[in-house]
């Protein structure tokens, strides 16, 4: 009986391939392995960084102060930056029903008033919504009827400003403190204060129910101009270098969160209808004419935009060394929350767009 060779045997030989040819598909697979693991390392996967959002939903005023939102949304900027993403809006008068409209998810970002945007903030203990990029600074000031020359002649009179907490609001109560005038969120007080939709101040104050208003442009042009009224202050005379945010750009945090590119996008929409402003101020007054026309209606007459956009300047810096002082301001008359504004401007998508044009970094300190 011949004896069989093991090392030869056909069955053998064939167990052997088998493991050779397994041993080469493990190698295969850790080599695979390790390539997508040097591929992921390099490139995140596509859903990392957020998907775009299938629809931005936009809130601002039909304002002068907020110009960029309107030229934005005249001129297409921004929903062009925006590409796939649609581009919802909602028109407000002032910032804390905007804010609520934020909060409760009706809206993804905003233009607003820094006051209301920061009481957001510290309510919610950082958690509401994000200072992406600046927008205009200046345009605010205290009309009042022709009689009325100085602060001393305000005792016993009634004033309007937009809405209780907003940015005015606050800047009109914190100079009547500072005048030794004690007011109260209840609208009582040395001087009486009426929150008051912008669009029915001017027949107030031509009838005599209000004797002046703190509002932002056009409102104020506009009764400087209908109605008589004279700047008592001009908010710029309180402020360095008589500089100060009144509109800045916002989104939630949860949809920047979600959506980081979309919001991005929005930030560079911003940015090109703020250059557009600033390039071509002798069209922006027909251009912004033609936006609240559509809004409302009804366009401002020359003498109202032409006065109002003077007292305004375009710009993508929210000028973060204010908001301290404004934390301060609304404290101290009683309608904003003390608190941590650490962590309110997230300046990181305006800067690499402003890096890529070679543009200076813009702070987001002051908290």
């Amino acid at each position: 009986m011949t004896r069989t060779n093991r090392r030869n045997h056909p069955a053998l030989t064939r167990r052997k391939g088998r493991l050779v040819a397994a041993a080469a598909l493990a190698v295969a697979a850790t080599a695979l392995l390790a390539a997508c693991s040097s591929a992921d390392a390099a490139t995140p996967p596509s859903g990392s960084g957020g998907s775009p959002a299938a629809t931005l939903r936009l809130g601002y005023f039909d304002n002068i102060t907020h110009a960029p939102a309107l030229i934005g949304l005249q001129q297409g900027s921004l929903a062009a930056a925006l590409g796939s993403t649609k581009l919802s809006t909602q028109i407000f008068n002032a910032g804390p029903a905007e804010i609520e409209a934020l909060s409760a998810g009706a809206i993804d970002a905003a233009y607003i008033g820094p006051s209301p945007a920061i009481n957001s903030y510290i309510k919610s203990h950082g958690e509401s919504l994000k200072i992406v990029a600046g927008a205009t600074n200046g345009g605010a000031s205290l009309v009042v009827a022709p009689g009325i020359t100085s602060a001393a002649d305000l005792k016993g009179k009634t004033l309007a400003s937009p809405q209780l907490g907003n940015t005015q609001d606050v800047a009109l109560r914190y100079w009547l403190k500072s005048k030794g005038y004690k007011t109260q969120v209840s609208g009582s007080g040395d001087v009486t204060i009426n929150p008051t939709d912008n669009a029915s101040t001017l027949a107030l104050f031509k009838t005599g129910k209000l004797d002046g208003a703190w509002l932002p442009e056009p409102w104020a042009s506009t009764l400087v101009v209908n109605a008589g009224a004279k700047v008592l202050v001009d908010e710029a005379s309180l402020w360095p270098h008589k500089t100060f945010p009144t509109t800045v750009l916002v989104v939630s945090q949860q949809f920047l969160s979600a959506h980081p590119a979309t919001v991005a996008a929005l930030v560079k929409g911003n940015a090109d209808a703020i250059a557009w402003l600033n390039a071509h101020k002798p069209e922006a007054a027909q251009v912004l004419n033609e936006k609240l026309k559509a809004d409302t209606g009804k366009a401002l007459a020359p003498a109202i935009i032409d006065r109002a956009l003077g007292n305004v300047t375009f710009s993508n810096d929210p000028v973060a060394s204010a908001y301290p002082t404004l934390v301060s301001h609304a404290v101290a008359v009683g309608t904003g929350t003390n608190g941590s504004i650490k962590g309110l401007l997230d300046l990181a998508a305006l800067n690499a767009l402003r890096a890529k044009a070679g543009q200076a970094a813009i702070p987001s300190g002051g908290e």
